[in-house]
């Protein structure tokens, strides 16, 4: 028998109700620990949630299981050299999983070190700079199936259940949405948020639950529905209060894909949602104990090498050369040396992808919906103090124009702790007019950056931020504030995660091509995770498996289905010689890194939109 939505509303209003009154003292404990400045904070991880018991977990490791059974080569003849183009988290998985399926991966990763989106690399004093502020998420069933299999769930640092806001309206305090363990899901998620005073009233609160009810009774078909509208249309068209969008979504936007909700796709939104609210601690998160590639891509890379794969960094794919018959012929790499292989995979961003199409398949339209498809620009700020900032152990949603979620690094990761110096880690965004803001921030310079930050972090910190002259933004500061900003880097990333618009989601395509022995991996290929390091992971994943299947002489996986309008446009199309990748580096191959001149007028020379004003880019859009 059906339960209506009114009735799951009501009981599900009447359960939190009388919950949250049993839990009203831990809600209040809990926000007035927060106040800026009320003590000194020390890193406290927290046992590992059981992320194992939920039916996408057991999928991911079903799915693992199969490249070592059904999948896994049984006789010489099967075991296929694959040539990965790509060290990002999408191509190393993709050669994890061929390795455990028996077959001979090497990956070729342009830049000199691996992890794509999530590198990081030492400046000068030995400071690590990342090239993303990332969290590991409960509800990444691959990527924590894959810590599983690697044996390094122990470099996971997971904290209190928790999310933590700053108070726009009252700045120095943040408030928090609390998951009372033993609780279980959906039931956590909506006591969460009747529990918190300061956000929304209980009518917001109770308007907002019918909405999302669809989404848990009609699942994936309800939320790949939405994807034509934007956060802010949804809520319109279904009469959610504006100060949700205000108090949540905006933040819940800016941290799932940097973009403002009247900009972002409310499928985006429904994705993350309905895995929260269906597992328990999906929700929870964890910082990694270290760097990127030390703790992350080494174990993937040794996993690779260890049976018998390769994973060779500094080797550029400079062509995918084919043949009369549009079938490929050998990768050149930039250092003229040709690689023959039975598969090709590419495990390049979208962007990148399409600067290396060959000229010969340019007309299908497999790749003309590629078009449709671009990177969201995003920066990555790394901000060392001269003294301890009283910092929560945790990210935090800072709800402002121009920052999405930051963390103290020194409090929150064991590698990067420090007791006398706070060091912030903060996503800048929106950063462009794609992503809904006003001004392209990648050609700003850092200091026009960094004193836009400090003018915010004065908000969110009013009486530990200095009044420093260097810094006009803080000119404000009244004299308790005593910090001041002796280090800072800029990490700017012009195509980062693809821009996950209204209307885009039917574009991604899947990891078959019709391309004979040519496979698409990475997170912007048709997966049901988000652009994220769970999608990378999923995305490699998928292209294995079409890899091995075809390798046991299976029927092709099928190609997704594309639009007719890129189908008719695709036959009229005039193709070109491809454009290659300019340059050298990571902001050349899609990746994030501090920019000098040279790199930002080579950037302005080939994606040159990232220097047009909001007026310019609606023009050209």
């Amino acid at each position: 028998m059906k339960t209506s939505p009114l009735a799951l509303t009501a009981a599900l209003s009447t359960f939190l109700v009388s919950t949250a009154n049993a839990f009203a003292p831990h809600a209040r404990i809990g926000s007035a620990q927060l106040r800026s400045g009320s003590s000194r904070l020390e890193m406290k991880d927290y046992p590992k949630p059981n992320v194992e018991d939920t039916d996408n977990y057991r999928f991911a490791q079903s799915m693992s299981s199969s490249f070592q059974t059904t999948l896994k080569v049984q006789n010489d003849s099967q075991k296929k050299k694959v040539a990965i183009i790509g060290g990002g988290l999408s191509g190393l998985a993709c050669a994890k999983y061929l390795v455990d399926a028996g077959h001979s991966p090497t990956v070729y990763e342009a830049r000199d070190v691996l992890g794509g989106k999530v590198s990081a690399w030492q400046d000068a004093d030995g400071d690590w700079i990342e090239t993303g502020l990332h969290i590991f998420f409960g509800a990444y069933p691959n990527m924590m199936n894959l810590f599983d299999e690697l044996d390094i769930h122990d470099r996971l640092q997971w904290k209190i259940h928790q999310m933590i806001f700053a108070m726009q309206e009252l700045p120095g305090e943040f408030t928090t949405f609390d998951f009372i363990p033993g609780i279980p899901a959906p039931f956590n998620f909506g006591l969460a948020i009747l529990m918190n005073q300061k956000m929304l009233t209980f009518a917001e609160k109770l308007q907002t639950a019918p909405p999302l009810l669809p989404m848990l009774i009609e699942g994936q078909s309800f939320i790949d529905a939405q994807d034509e509208l934007s956060v802010t249309e949804f809520m319109r068209k279904y009469g959610m209060p504006e100060r949700i969008n205000e108090e949540v979504f905006i933040a819940m936007a800016k941290a799932l894909d940097f973009i403002d909700p009247d900009k972002l796709s409310m499928t985006v939104v429904l994705t993350a949602m309905n895995r929260f609210l269906n597992e328990s601690n999906g929700l929870q998160m964890a910082f990694l104990d270290g760097n990127q590639p030390d703790r992350l891509c080494e174990p993937m890379k040794q996993h690779i090498e260890a049976r018998g794969g390769k994973v060779l960094v500094n080797s550029p794919v400079k062509k995918i050369v084919t043949k009369d018959d549009g079938t490929i012929d050998h990768l050149l790499l930039r250092s003229g040396e040709k690689i023959v292989a039975d598969e090709y995979v590419s495990a390049m961003p979208v962007d990148i992808v399409k600067r290396m199409t060959p000229k010969q398949w340019q007309t299908m339209p497999y790749f003309r919906q590629f078009d449709e498809l671009e990177g969201i620009p995003v920066i990555n700020l790394h901000m060392w103090f001269d003294r301890k900032l009283k910092a929560v152990d945790h990210l935090c949603f800072s709800r402002s124009p121009l920052l999405s979620v930051y963390a103290d690094m020194s409090v929150t990761c064991k590698e990067y702790a420090d007791p006398d110096k706070s060091m912030l880690e903060l996503v800048f965004a929106p950063c462009s007019p794609l992503a809904g803001g006003n001004t392209n921030w990648i050609s700003k310079s850092d200091e026009e950056i960094i004193d836009a930050t400090m003018g915010e972090l004065a908000r969110l910190f009013p009486t530990e931020i200095a009044n420093d002259e260097k810094w006009p933004a803080t000119c404000n500061q009244g004299p308790k504030g005593q910090a001041k900003l002796i280090k800072y880097a800029v990490v700017k990333v012009p195509r980062s995660v693809y821009a996950a618009i209204p209307g885009r989601n039917k574009y991604r395509p899947s990891q078959t091509t019709p391309i004979p022995h040519f496979t698409m991996a990475g997170d912007w290929t048709s997966q049901k995770f988000l652009g994220s390091m769970e999608g990378a992971v999923l995305g490699g994943k998928l292209a294995a498996e079409v890899v091995a299947n075809r390798a046991l002489g299976n029927a092709e996986k099928p190609i997704k289905e594309i639009q007719q309008h890129i189908v008719e446009s695709a036959a009229s199309y005039v193709a070109k010689e491809p454009i290659g990748v300019l340059g050298e580096g990571a902001i050349a191959f899609g990746g994030g890194a501090q920019l000098a001149k040279k790199n930002m007028d080579l950037l302005k020379e080939s994606d040159p939109i990232q220097f047009a004003d909001a007026e310019q880019y609606a023009a050209a859009s």
